[in-house]
C-alpha cells in the first residue's frame, strides 16, 4: 500500500473564477497497490466475506485465478485519491460527501494490481452562500488494463468562509 504523500496536490481556486474549471481535467493521481491484507481488512470491515475476496487457493480456481477487490473498496478509494485530484475553492474548511449520480463497476481489480484516479470537474454550483455543490467523474485505472475498474459520477460539497 502506499503510504507517502501524494505528489499530486489539490488545485486551489478563486471562487470568482469557477466558470473556468467547469471541464477541468486533473492530472492523474499516484498510483497504489491493492493488497491482500487491504482486502481482508476490508472485508472484515464490511463483514462481506466473500470467497473470491478472502480466500485465495479457492480463487484460484475462478476466471480472475485470484482474488479480487471489492467494488465498494475500488470506490472507497475514491476519497483517499480526492486528496490529490480535487478542485479546492480558496477558503475552504469543510468538505461532505453527498453521494453518487451514478456509479459502474467495469473491471474487477485483482490482488495486487495497482490502480490511480483521473478526474474531471463537471459542474460547480453555489447552493446557498459559501456552499457549493460539486460534480466530478472519476474513473479507476488499473495499470496495464484497458478497461477501467469503475467510472462514478461522484457529488460533493465545499463550505468556503
Amino acid at each position: 500500500m502506499s503510504n507517502t504523500e501524494p505528489k499530486v496536490t489539490p488545485k486551489i481556486i478563486n471562487k470568482n473564477d469557477i466558470v473556468d474549471f467547469i471541464g477541468y481535467q486533473a492530472e492523474p493521481t499516484d498510483w497504489h497497490q491493492i493488497d491482500q491484507g487491504q482486502i481482508n481488512q476490508f472485508a472484515d470491515c464490511t463483514l462481506d466475506h466473500q470467497f473470491i475476496h478472502v480466500d485465495e487457493e479457492k480463487a484460484k480456481a475462478t476466471p480472475f485465478g485470484g482474488t479480487i477487490a471489492h467494488g465498494f473498496l475500488s470506490l472507497s478509494m475514491l476519497s483517499h485519491f480526492a486528496e490529490s485530484f480535487s478542485v479546492i475553492i480558496d477558503g475552504f474548511y469543510m468538505g461532505l460527501n453527498a453521494g453518487f449520480d451514478k456509479v459502474r463497476f467495469l473491471q474487477p481489480v485483482t490482488v495486487n494490481s495497482r490502480i490511480r484516479a483521473h478526474a474531471k470537474t463537471l459542474s460547480i454550483e453555489e447552493k446557498k452562500p459559501g456552499q457549493f455543490r460539486f460534480s466530478t467523474e472519476v474513473t479507476i485505472e488499473i495499470e496495464g488494463c484497458d478497461k477501467p475498474a469503475l467510472v462514478a459520477e461522484w457529488v460533493s460539497v465545499q463550505m468556503v468562509k
